[in-house]
């Protein structure tokens, strides 16, 4: 893929760009919405972009790209790439938007390296971009394709039909979509963009997992949002603060089609399965559990989900139900705060040796923090489950990291 002047010169200014890159993101976005302010308004996660993981996340995506491609000269990083193409279109993003991305991501590293940047190596590291990017296009245009989408308009609307109130912090909205075309389909662990006017007149968009379906039929979709509440470094969620506080029943939601591939596998019909979960990354695996309910999955099938206690543990009832219809189904809750009324089965950090042992050929699914799963997937590894059958999303910027 990448040519072997390109790749020579690639590998030898690496350390240099991976150094600076920090920087040059910086400086990236500064141009970029300079230039394009209704980018940071419509498009971009404010949130985001004033913790500085936005520019963290390109810096990553650009280095695992480059690195990926100088160590396997004639492969591209697909899982890596899937997954960012989900992501941009679920957001509407369109090939026109790929040369301004370029025009101030080069003016940057030129800015930033300076006299560094000969021609050669600006030629270099233009090859790994437009390979990128060109591939993005052509995955996104498959997906916009698969749902339909012209012009890449992946937008509907959706009228709330139901909000539940699960945890203090979370709340379920029940939505059907306006008009005569039905409910697209979607596969069990894919997410929807979500869409809101904010009062200084910004349409920001997030991403939620569909937490269920509406039973076999429906035209009923659900999505449970976690209210985002500031901490360290990081401000308070515009759009799930937006949603908790201000829509109820009878509202109008403009929502994506639903994209993601963290789904079930064709192969894993009547397998040995592991659902992982913490905090709200319980909504995927919740579709998930309801799916196989429904299709009527044989194998065994491990639960685990860990929370801070019961009382913050979302969907929490259907979490269990559905793992109670599987007839090899087993759930385990793991609690950091056990209270009376909830005993916990166990009480900590979620702990697979505390566990029975995992069936052989156990394919896991995990969703959660990225601490969480690094440390699940560390137990599934020393519990013998293969690397290629552990699978796991990550929500927000650092969607590259997921490429394992």
């Amino acid at each position: 893929m990448l040519s072997e002047q390109s790749a020579a010169t690639v590998r030898a200014t690496l350390p240099v760009v991976g150094a600076a890159i920090g920087d040059i993101t910086e400086r990236f976005y500064e141009r970029l919405f300079t230039a394009r302010p209704e980018l940071l308004r419509d498009l971009f996660n404010r949130g985001n972009q004033a913790a500085g993981t936005q520019r963290q996340a390109l810096a990553g995506s650009i280095a695992a790209f480059a690195t990926y491609l100088v160590d396997h000269p004639d492969e591209r990083p697909d899982v890596m790439l899937h997954r960012i193409a989900h992501k941009h279109a679920s957001l509407g993003v369109t090939p026109e938007q790929y040369p301004t991305v370029h025009e101030h991501l080069f003016a940057a590293i030129a800015e930033v390296l300076g006299d560094a940047v000969t021609p050669e190596v600006g030629a270099a590291w233009d090859e790994v971009y437009w390979l990128m990017a060109n591939a993005l296009i052509a995955i996104e245009a498959r997906l916009y394709a698969e749902q339909g989408a012209v012009g890449c308009d992946t937008w509907r609307e959706w009228e709330v039909v139901g909000r539940i109130e699960e945890t203090a912090d979370v709340a379920t909205f029940q939505l059907r979509p306006l008009g005569e075309a039905p409910a697209p389909g979607f596969r069990a662990g894919q997410y929807v963009s979500v869409q809101v006017q904010l009062d200084d007149g910004a349409r920001q968009i997030r991403q939620y997992s569909l937490s269920g379906a509406g039973g076999t039929g429906s035209s009923v979709r659900q999505i449970s949002v976690k209210r985002v509440t500031a901490g360290a470094g990081t401000p308070e969620g515009e759009v799930s603060h937006h949603l908790h506080a201000r829509v109820r029943e009878g509202d109008v939601l403009r929502l994506s089609a639903p994209y993601g591939d963290l789904v079930l596998d064709a192969a894993d019909q009547d397998a040995p399965l592991l659902l992982a979960s913490a905090g709200i990354g319980v909504t995927p695996m919740t579709a998930m559990l309801e799916q196989l309910a429904a299709t009527g999955h044989r194998g065994p099938v491990t639960v685990v989900h860990a929370d801070r206690s019961p009382a913050e543990h979302a969907l929490r009832a259907d979490h269990a139900a559905y793992a109670g219809k599987l007839p090899h189904g087993a759930a385990y809750f793991f609690y950091e705060r056990p209270d009376e009324g909830h005993p916990a089965e166990l009480t900590g950090l979620a702990d697979l040796t505390a566990l029975p042992p995992l069936p052989a050929g156990t394919r896991a699914y995990l969703c959660g923090p990225l601490p969480f799963m690094r440390a699940v997937r560390t137990q599934l590894l020393g519990c013998g489950v293969a690397a290629a059958d552990i699978h796991y999303e990550v929500f927000g910027p650092d969607l590259w990291l997921a490429q394992g």
